[in-house]
């Protein structure tokens, strides 16, 4: 495939200062009083809004300022609300909201406490009786301000933890909440970032800092690309001559699936195969696959060998236990499946005799090679659904027209129409596939730039890219692309040409993309922002 920084002390500043007594700045809008009541600007097209005379306008304040934006907002006349001396973030500290609370005070420097809330406080509130339709999902959350106190209140601790997002950044564009009720909730259930840290190294510390920025704007996954041709970046108990160094240790991973998991971000492991397996090839040279003439496919593994299956699921089963126990949907496993070098031949069966006839022999006389990679397909999507995996793989992993079928359930990561075995994005729709959206056209951050990719702008994914958006620049019909159907989608950092950028030209160049990408998958429908705005507003909030 050619495919949080660590918070500035200096965010604390706006909320200290609101506890110092700064009043928020909040554009306002003006309500005009009719003699019905009603308050929607009455009249004929064209003749303007009615007043009664000598009834004043009333203003209401706008939606609290956050990336991504509010859905709904309830404004109510009135102060709202404002840190004050004395300000507590109030809930039971050994409750299930324990550590939401216990980050937001550390973030507004005040005091988390078991209550009972009082004015002046913030309180965060679990509604477990109620419905997850009833805030929107399972992520939603309700925000309630007034002049004595703001509560934030969710079905899950994910929803709360959102809603404290949208505190903090409100505090730190005006000081204040404005008086009313947002109620906000994620179009999309899979909000994400996927990075290669195969084919460059990325610290343990660089990977924390991208986490806590994902968490402020309420992205949910972490896709870590694992091994590939160039490297395999993880330490390894079973199988420990395939790894490179550097790598992350054990201990670093779970450093980083904690830290992630109490921002309510799950991490997804990929090792892909049976193509760009070239590092732990090198370890393994027997089990390199080899055409016709006995000259090595690059990074591709011969599934006609039973003791390839061995080396990758031991790798599978090795790390299950460490990406299993995650809270929230899932967990998931990015098996790869794409580029496999003997299915990107004109001929895959005149080049590879040997998997041809392994196909025959195995899936019967029509079998093909694309059937023995289908099954290979299978067989590590049942080892990762055993350990309590959903797995994902490539779509130009994922052939058609086969005489194996692609087992189920699986979801498909689509990326390219480009590649040999690729298909329209509507295909895997009509089968009952659900998708998630990494259309590199837009969402593929590549080192270097090869292969006519250019960087993605958070410009053109704010106003032109929908999850709808799979394929090219035209989005797949509306009764196709539903949050069922394509259930997200993802900005992924690919570095082919590793030495192109270092890790904070990285970290630079994805955060506005990254930002753009938060906004459409929270809310699809068209910005209310114009671009500029929203970039300013992100630079002054996250």
């Amino acid at each position: 495939m050619g495919r949080r920084r660590r918070r500035n002390p200096r965010r604390k500043t706006a909320a200290v200062a609101a506890v110092a007594g700064v009043a928020a700045a909040v554009t306002a809008v003006t309500l005009l009083v009719l003699p019905d009541g009603t308050g929607d600007g009455g009249g004929e097209p064209g003749e303007g809004p009615r007043r009664t005379p000598g009834v004043p306008a009333v203003t209401l304040p706008a939606a609290p300022a956050a990336v991504p934006a509010v859905r709904r907002w309830t404004p109510e006349p009135g102060i709202g609300w404002q840190p004050a001396p004395g300000t507590r973030v109030v809930a039971d500290p050994g409750g299930p909201l324990a550590d939401e609370a216990e980050l937001l005070a550390g973030e507004l420097d005040v005091e988390h406490s078991g209550g009972p809330a009082g004015p002046g406080d913030i309180e965060l509130r679990l509604d477990s009786t109620a419905s997850d339709k009833g805030y929107g999902g399972r992520e939603g959350y309700v925000l309630r301000a007034d002049t004595g106190r703001v509560t934030v209140t969710g079905r899950t601790d994910a929803g709360v933890f959102h809603g404290t997002r949208t505190l903090l950044q409100a505090l730190r564009e005006g000081g204040s909440i404005p008086r009313g009720t947002v109620r906000d909730w994620p179009d999309r259930p899979q909000r994400g970032f996927m990075l290669d840290i195969a084919r460059k190294h990325f610290s343990a510390e660089w990977i924390e800092d991208r986490i806590r920025e994902m968490g402020d704007l309420k992205l949910n996954q972490l896709q870590l690309h694992l091994s590939d041709d160039q490297a395999f970046r993880v330490e390894s108990d079973s199988h420990p001559e395939v790894v490179s160094d550097p790598h992350l240790t054990k201990d670093e991973l779970r450093r980083i699936i904690e830290l992630a998991n109490s921002r309510h971000i799950t991490v997804i492991p990929e090792i892909d195969s049976p193509g760009h397996l070239g590092a732990v090839l090198d370890a393994h040279p027997g089990l390199q696959l080899r055409d016709a003439d006995g000259d090595p496919a690059p990074g591709a593994i011969d599934i006609s060998d039973p003791r390839s299956a061995r080396l990758v699921d031991d790798l599978l089963r090795e790390y299950a236990p460490l990406f299993r126990d995650q809270p929230g949907p899932g967990p998931y496993w990015h098996l790869g499946g794409d580029e496999y070098r003997a299915l990107m031949r004109s001929d895959p069966e005149a080049a590879y005799p040997e998997l041809a006839e392994t196909a025959r022999r195995e899936h019967g006389p029509r079998a093909l090679v694309r059937d023995l990679a289908a099954a290979w397909l299978n067989d590590r999507a049942e080892t990762v659904r055993k350990a309590g995996f959903t797995p994902q793989v490539w779509n130009d992993g994922q052939h058609a027209g086969g005489v194996v079928e692609p087992s189920r359930p699986r979801q498909v990561a689509y990326w390219t129409g480009k590649e040999i075995g690729a298909r329209p994005p509507g295909e895997y729709l009509r089968e009952g596939w659900e998708v998630v959206n990494l259309n590199d056209e837009y969402l593929y951050y590549v080192l270097g730039e090869p292969n006519e990719f250019t960087y993605p702008t958070g410009e053109r994914i704010y106003e032109e890219w929908t999850p709808a958006v799979l394929r090219g620049t035209e989005p797949e019909p509306a009764e196709l692309t539903g949050p069922d159907r394509v259930v997200g989608g993802r900005l992924a950092v690919w570095c082919d040409l590793s030495g192109a950028q270092t890790a904070a030209e990285v970290a630079r160049g994805i955060r506005m993309p990254l930002r753009a990408v938060a906004q459409k998958l929270w809310d699809p429908s068209p910005p209310a922002l114009e671009w500029k705005d929203f970039r300013d507003l992100s630079d002054r909030v996250t």
